[in-house]
């Protein structure tokens, strides 16, 4: 091939480049919401609270509403990953614990990961879950039966319970049981921030539009939410908070309604504490992309995953060389 011919060839491989991570880095560089002011008295009330939570009323009050036989590390848990998991899906949480989920340090730094649940509707279930509990001690459930209603009250007794049983938890990434986490790249990006306070980030949602639909069960009634649009928040598939944004979000959540979807819950609960999502392109929010090995060594998560490409995924990036920029 000729010189032109080779710049046209480049120059088409730059453009594509540039058309698929351009907007995103966009968004995440130039885009981001401007930090919020703290001089508002119902946030400084808020925040510190959240700095003088009484650890001992928390574990009394936790205690008869949620059974666990799962543990915290005395050791600091550099990052715990809760994965949000339905009864009935036991295979799924099988599929997890076999690959990204078995990930139990990284970079010298301890990785917990445990499944919340809610209670299953059928007995035969219930029974499975609860032998499922005893062998693998990584299943935290909660009182209310588990139903696409119950989730957001569902993710507000995963925070109460790293709060309460895991306080010394450095970051805590939520997930749903669908998702790829690449725990190295996470790992490290988390390693490499100077702030280590007012963490809230994931792929950032503007401008989201409450569901007014009385028969759609992400349904939110005007008179439990009045607002046209939520705050910015961050999609609820994979979001990453400090720990002492899980305490603020607790603190914050005795006034926001349990009827809005778990991930603007926590979006309205962090706005209420004074603490900005940040957003990062490399959470792929609800899309699923596209397998590719070094895609996926660079990603921290992708939606909508196929067991089999869990397996694929996980095998193919743990092993094998590094990809270059």
């Amino acid at each position: 091939l000729r010189t032109h011919q080779w710049c046209f060839i480049l120059f088409n491989l730059l453009l594509f480049h540039v058309l698929l991570f351009g907007a995103d880095l966009l968004e995440e560089y130039f885009l981001h919401s401007l930090p919020l002011s703290y001089t508002d008295a119902k946030t400084l009330e808020i925040r510190e609270r959240a700095r003088k939570l009484d650890m001992d009323a928390l574990k009394a009050n936790l205690s008869s509403s949620v059974s666990t036989a799962a543990t915290c590390s005395d050791q600091e848990v550099f990052l715990l990953i809760l994965v949000s998991s339905s009864p009935e899906n036991r295979t799924r949480r099988n599929v997890i614990r076999q690959t990204w989920g078995n990930v139990t340090h990284t970079r010298g730094y301890t990785v917990l990961t445990l499944f919340a649940v809610g209670k299953a509707a059928s007995e035969s279930t219930q029974l499975d879950i609860n032998q499922e509990a005893h062998k693998h001690r990584d299943i935290i459930e909660g009182s209310f039966i588990d139903s696409p209603e119950t989730q957001t009250q569902k993710m507000l007794m995963s925070v109460e319970w790293t709060i309460t049983f895991c306080p010394q938890a450095r970051f805590i990434l939520s997930a749903g049981e669908d998702v790829f986490v690449g725990v190295p790249s996470l790992a490290g990006y988390l390693l490499s921030l100077t702030q280590l306070e007012d963490i809230y980030l994931g792929r950032v949602i503007h401008q989201g539009v409450p569901d007014r639909d009385p028969r759609s069960p992400g349904f939110v009634p005007t008179h439990q939410y009045p607002e046209e649009s939520f705050p910015d928040y961050c999609d609820g598939s994979a979001f990453v908070l400090s720990r002492d944004v899980a305490r603020k979000v607790y603190v914050a959540a005795k006034e926001v309604p349990l009827s809005v979807p778990p991930d603007t819950f926590v979006g309205i609960c962090a706005k209420k504490a004074g603490v900005t999502p940040m957003h990062s392109s490399r959470f792929a929010g609800g899309r699923h992309i596209s397998y590719n090995r070094c895609c996926y060594k660079f990603i921290f998560t992708s939606s909508n995953m196929k067991e089999d490409e869990l397996f694929k995924g996980w095998e193919e990036t743990s092993h094998g060389e590094d990809c270059s920029l």
